[in-house]
């Protein structure tokens, strides 16, 4: 259940969603997968698309307090014709599915082409030949801005993504953006930062530098810090990023606007890790960037949300150690489905 001090506007979420259909693309990954739960409880008709292609955190375990309350259909978007089906007698669409690893990108950017960017031009198409009534929110990434000109980052910063991903991503929020502008497909981008949290997959590299840590400090190993550590990120737990995703998809204001997300208090790489250590013990050094890595590292990043908050009241309630201590239950909790 997400923390939300706002009963009043946690009364509104419920109206909105009660009895509404639902279809979550990559909802047995992490963030979409907590979306279901979330949803479920609302009182919504939940169904979820999902490829489960390996590594990319697709996890059956990930849905399974709700297994026998939402619809799951293992299908993958870059097929069309399926697509055409699902999105039917929708009410509302997040779009989640995706390839987020940034790495992965410049190593197969033709694959990452394919996920992102084939798979979201299907779904709005699908959605304006099926159901052009639909409420449909994607989820793009703070990567599509490449290098701050300057902090915080605004949405009116040039976006020069320095990886294939970023580009792919930024794509596919313009196919949205199009689609609304031409056909009044409803849509809203919201550019998500280090999003953190339960469910996230943690047993390989593919979903953030956070949850490598955190594996990393359940096992004991040696985190290895790239640089300096004082880089600044903002971080955002899993609960508030859903409450953002719930707030957007109700908010007819949101609708052909990109938003981002971010946090009221930004840390340094060395202070997640520092806090990491003082939760679970594991130790850390500093060490040179890895050629690979400072090609597309992005320096400081931390963004200006208030553009969210003015059109939907959101603002996000659980600081970072908060959430540190939250997962790290979490997973001590559920170590074979995540990290063992």
């Amino acid at each position: 259940m997400l923390k939300n001090p706002d009963s009043a506007q946690a009364d509104a979420l419920g109206s909105s969603y009660a009895n509404r259909r639902v279809l979550i693309t990559g909802g047995l990954g992490f963030i979409g997968s907590a979306l279901a739960i979330e949803l479920v409880r609302l009182g919504a008709k939940v169904t979820i698309v999902d490829s489960l292609l390996p590594e990319y955190g697709g996890n059956l375990f990930n849905t399974a307090s709700i297994r026998d309350q939402v619809v799951i259909n293992i299908s993958d978007m870059r097929d069309q014709h399926s697509l055409k089906i699902l999105v039917q007698g929708q009410d509302i669409i997040f779009h989640l599915a995706g390839q987020v690893s940034h790495g992965d990108s410049m190593r197969e950017p033709e694959l990452d082409l394919a996920v992102n960017c084939v798979s979201s031009m299907n779904l709005v198409e699908a959605c304006r030949q099926r159901n052009p009534n639909v409420r449909l929110v994607y989820t793009s990434t703070r990567q599509v801005y490449g290098v701050p000109k300057n902090l915080p980052v605004t949405e009116d910063h040039p976006a020069l993504p320095v990886d294939v991903n970023g580009i792919n991503k930024l794509a596919a929020e313009y196919y949205h953006l199009l689609y609304h502008r031409t056909y009044d497909l409803k849509s809203t981008v919201l550019r998500l930062t280090n999003t953190y949290g339960p469910r996230q997959q943690i047993r390989n590299n593919r979903q953030g530098f956070i949850g490598i840590f955190i594996r990393q400090a359940l096992q004991g190993e040696m985190i290895r810090v790239f640089g300096d550590g004082q880089q600044i990120r903002d971080f955002n737990y899993i609960d508030d990023v859903v409450h953002a995703l719930l707030l957007a998809a109700r908010c007819d204001a949101c609708f052909g606007q990109v938003f981002n997300l971010g946090a009221p208090v930004y840390h340094t790489v060395l202070e997640l890790v520092q806090m990491l250590s003082q939760l679970t013990g594991v130790q850390f050094e500093l060490t040179p960037f890895p050629n690979d890595r400072k090609l597309i590292d992005i320096g400081h990043y931390y963004g200006d949300y208030q553009r969210f908050a003015g059109a939907t009241q959101w603002e996000p309630t659980v600081g970072l150690e908060e959430g540190l201590l939250k997962s790290i239950d979490f997973y001590r909790t559920h170590r074979k489905e995540y990290w063992a």
